[in-house]
């Protein structure tokens, strides 16, 4: 009898200590469970060293700054074709609008208002071989009050020239003509001329109304061009004073 109540005593024993072990909570993440030995088990947390850190935090700083020298380059190499291509169009024009004074031409050119009251010029454009020579807005009035002004009077080579034109007309009227208020005439034409060495070229650009009081008032704005050429007499006399005068005849004997 006493055995088996020493054999009972013993078994609870054991089951209560098996029921009071703590239990066991799984490694979190990033830590290492490694054995230890029989029954104990020990966790060893890894974390980043502050030398990875660094590394990492260099590694971004160097692609910034090459990033950085990237862009500084392009626009460096962006401002160097800009600066070539002004220098390309200073020698076109200087090209197109020079020339030599004994040997060169010379172009004058005018714009002429013939336009009647109907009619008010707010601006002109003109350019000569695609080079802007006279550009003028104004919606005051004061352009159309000009009859006539010089737009260009200049050497340019000997050869074949175009001269450009744009003017934008605004429609005025009064009473049964009140409707012209609202409309906008836009004239544009060119005009190629022939620039003869030793001579002047003059051109007046006129604005007109063509097509007489029949005419629809949409086809009356037009632009004309008259030319005349005369021999230059600046380069003339330039001439005679580079020509060394003539030697004195010598006395008879």
């Amino acid at each position: 009898m006493q055995v088996r109540r020493w054999l009972l005593a013993l078994s609870v024993g054991v089951t209560g200590a098996v029921f009071a072990q703590a239990p066991t909570t799984p490694p979190a993440a990033g830590t290492t469970t490694a054995p230890a030995g029989a029954g104990t088990t020990t966790t060893t947390t890894v974390a980043p060293g502050p030398a990875a850190a660094s590394a990492d935090a260099q590694t971004a700083d160097e692609a910034f700054i090459t990033r950085v020298k990237t862009l500084e380059e392009q626009v460096t190499d962006l401002k160097e074709k800009i600066i070539r291509t002004k220098s390309r169009l200073l020698l076109l024009q200087e090209t197109v609008l020079g020339g030599d004074l004994s040997s060169g031409a010379r172009a004058v050119i005018f714009h002429r208002n013939e336009m009647g009251s109907q009619f008010i010029l707010e601006s002109v454009a003109y350019a000569l071989d695609g080079a802007p020579i006279f550009t003028k807005v104004d919606a005051q009035g004061d352009l159309d009050k000009r009859e006539e002004f010089e737009i260009f009077n200049g050497r340019i080579v000997p050869g074949n020239h175009q001269i450009a034109v744009r003017m934008v007309y605004r429609g005025h009227g009064y009473g049964i003509f009140s409707y012209l208020e609202g409309y906008k005439f836009k004239l544009q034409s060119n005009q190629t001329f022939t620039a003869e060495a030793g001579k002047v070229t003059t051109m007046k650009v006129v604005g007109f109304e063509k097509g007489g009081i029949t005419a629809d008032i949409k086809d009356k704005p037009a632009i004309r061009y008259d030319i005349t050429t005369t021999k230059d007499q600046a380069a003339a006399r330039g001439d005679q004073a580079g020509t060394p005068p003539a030697a004195a005849p010598e006395p008879a004997k």
